[in-house]
C-alpha cells in the first residue's frame, strides 16, 4: 500500500460528519472565515431569498443570512470532522430551498428532492478523497430526512468555472447518473434513493 493510500484510508477512518446546526455554527464560521476560506460567498450564491429578505450584497451580509437561517432550522449542509475540527463543507439540503439549478420539475407529490450545490475542501486537504466521502456522507443524511432523490449540478474535470459544484466522474462513483445538461458546463445528476426498510 502506498503512502498516499495510507494517508487516505486513515483519513477515512478519522472522519466524521455533522449537520450545520445552531450548536456548531462557530465551527462552520471558523472553517469559512479560515484563510483560503469562501467567507465572500457563506455559500448562499443559491439560496433562495425569503420573503421580505434582501439578497445580501457582501460578504458580512452573506454570513448574516446563512445564520439567520441556521437559527430558524432550515436544513443548509452538513461539515465533515477530524476530531472536533472541521475541515470540509457540503451544501445539501431541499432543492426548495435554492433558486432554480437546472433540474426537471417534480409533480409527484412523494418525491422529496435534495440538492447537493457545493463543496469547500481546504487546500492542505485536497487529493485526501473528501469529495466522496463528503458525497456519501450527504446521501445519507438527506435520506434521514426524508429525501427519496438526491440530485446534483457537477462540471468535468476542466471546466473553467462552477468547479465548487463538484465533478462528473465522482458523482458517478458514488451512483448518480446524468438526466440532463443546463447552461454550457453543469450535468444535472440524480440518484434515487430506495425507499427506507420497514
Amino acid at each position: 500500500m502506498s503512502d498516499r493510500t495510507e494517508r487516505k484510508a486513515a483519513l477515512a477512518a478519522g472522519l466524521t460528519f455533522r449537520p450545520v446546526e445552531r450548536g456548531n455554527w462557530a465551527d462552520f464560521e471558523r472553517l469559512f472565515a479560515a484563510r483560503g476560506g469562501p467567507k465572500h460567498c457563506w455559500c448562499m450564491v443559491w439560496r433562495v431569498t425569503a420573503p421580505g429578505e434582501r439578497k445580501p450584497a457582501d460578504g458580512a451580509g452573506r454570513q448574516a443570512a446563512m445564520a439567520r437561517r441556521v437559527r430558524q432550522g432550515v436544513p443548509v449542509g452538513i461539515l465533515a470532522y477530524e476530531g472536533e475540527e472541521a475541515v470540509a463543507w457540503c451544501s445539501i439540503a431541499p432543492r426548495s430551498t435554492y433558486r432554480a439549478l437546472g433540474g426537471p420539475p417534480s409533480d409527484d407529490p412523494r418525491e422529496n428532492v435534495w440538492s447537493i450545490v457545493c463543496f469547500f475542501v481546504p487546500r492542505r486537504k485536497r487529493g485526501e478523497g473528501l469529495m466522496r466521502r463528503l458525497i456519501d456522507a450527504a446521501v445519507e443524511h438527506a435520506r434521514a430526512q426524508g429525501a427519496t432523490v438526491i440530485e446534483a449540478y457537477p462540471v468535468d474535470r476542466d471546466a473553467p468555472s462552477y468547479r465548487f459544484m463538484g465533478f462528473v466522474p465522482t458523482f458517478a462513483e458514488a451512483g448518480f447518473r446524468e438526466i440532463m445538461r443546463v447552461g454550457l458546463r453543469r450535468h444535472v445528476m440524480r440518484r434515487n434513493l430506495a425507499p427506507p426498510r420497514i
